[in-house]
């Protein structure tokens, strides 16, 4: 009986789940960084903790970012529409449908991270760090979701919008008018100079079925380039921009008059596979 009692406290002990947690240093810095100061910072410790930092995956959804992702993926899309709404009056919803898809993708949501250096804070497991997830662009994108959507619980809509528009104004300033599908252009790129049109092909899928992500390669003659998104045609959406970036197709369509800057869709600039 002797030997049982502390059997059965190590095994409590190894039951007992981790609680992720950001130190000073780290909740001082993303302060600075998001230009807030949390009233509850467990809401900003959930926002920067990866699913795989949870122990027990029935404790996944509440206690990572999963939730406040959701939710900060419906405020980004009102604030990037109200924005295109005002700044482009005159265009039909067909227009502005791919110019918000610009704003709100995860690859538009992780350099929006990625500009304020927020990725090294990420609280996740051991593994993931040593895969390189603090620099993935779907960790980053889904971090960036749920900063803004613990934002708009602890300080409402105007601070969540603030954040917003100081995190995307890189890309607010160094992008050009781009109201096309960049499928579409890059396929009009490709039969002006007579060749074949663009080939796409799913190289990974990766993640749970409710949150699925695909990998996929755009190819042309002379050049290609590969991007993650949540769906198969999402993912080739962002490929197909990288490509365009790649040759340059983007300086045959100039900016409105008028109009000014207004997004940064395109990552990696000559980025070839």
């Amino acid at each position: 009986m002797k030997d049982a009692r502390p059997k059965r406290t190590r095994q409590r002990t190894r039951a007992r789940p981790r609680t992720p947690t950001l130190d000073t240093a780290a909740i001082a810095a993303l302060t600075d960084a998001l230009g807030h100061k949390f009233k509850d910072t467990s809401l900003l410790t959930r926002a920067m903790t990866h699913p795989s930092a949870v122990s027990h995956r029935r404790e996944a959804v509440k206690g990572s970012y999963q939730r406040l992702e959701f939710l900060g993926d419906r405020v980004l899309g009102l604030v990037m529409a109200e924005r295109l709404i005002q700044r482009y009056p005159t265009e039909r919803e067909g227009d502005l449908a791919p110019r918000l898809n610009r704003l709100v993708n995860k690859g538009a949501c992780a350099r929006a991270a990625a500009s304020l250096g927020i990725g090294k804070h990420v609280i996740m497991s051991p593994h993931e760090i040593e895969q390189g997830g603090r620099a993935r662009e779907s960790t980053l994108g889904d971090v960036c979701e749920a900063v803004i959507g613990a934002l708009y619980i602890d300080g409402g809509l105007a601070i969540a919008t603030r954040f917003i528009e100081r995190a995307w104004a890189p890309q607010f300033e160094a992008a050009r008018s781009r109201a096309k599908d960049p499928k579409t252009r890059l396929q009009e790129w490709t039969q002006a100079r007579g060749g074949p049109p663009p080939h796409y092909a799913v190289l990974d899928r990766t993640g749970p079925d409710h949150a699925p992500v695909f990998r996929v390669r755009a190819e042309i003659d002379g050049a290609s380039a590969s991007a993650d998104g949540p769906s198969k045609q999402d993912a080739e959406r962002q490929a197909a921009e990288k490509v365009l970036d790649a040759i340059g197709a983007h300086a045959d369509t100039g900016a409105e008059a008028g109009a000014g800057p207004e997004t940064g869709p395109g990552t990696d600039t000559g980025a070839k596979d």
